[in-house]
């Protein structure tokens, strides 16, 4: 699985993800995508399994990717913060495209 860390000066604005009972807004800088998911620290855990919606929003055009996704992974403690791994669940193949534009962006 290949990732590439979003830098804050190029290819996203912000990512916004929602559970039923937190939402959270995170830095480009915070946020880590994979071909299939995503990866972030969180000062709240969440449940394995638990599903998530999320919307990538771009800079230069103010363009948004909304995606599903479930948590597979949440480790760490209330002290440190929590690292959490999500992976993508049903990504059309237009909000994929999307997604892999504005993590590339720098490289061109």
């Amino acid at each position: 699985m290949s990732a590439r860390k979003i830098e804050s000066s190029g290819s996203l604005h912000e990512v916004t993800l929602e559970a039923r009972q937190t939402r959270l807004v995170l830095s480009p800088n915070s946020v880590i995508i994979h071909k299939n998911g995503i990866e972030f620290r969180s000062a709240t855990p969440f449940s394995e399994w638990a599903e998530m919606t999320m919307t990538l929003q771009s800079p230069g055009d103010g363009g948004r990717v909304h995606c599903t996704g479930v948590v597979i992974a949440c480790t760490g403690n209330k002290h440190a913060g929590y690292h959490v791994s999500m992976v993508f669940t049903g990504l059309s193949k237009q909000a994929q495209a999307r997604l892999s534009t504005m993590a590339y962006t720098l490289l061109g």
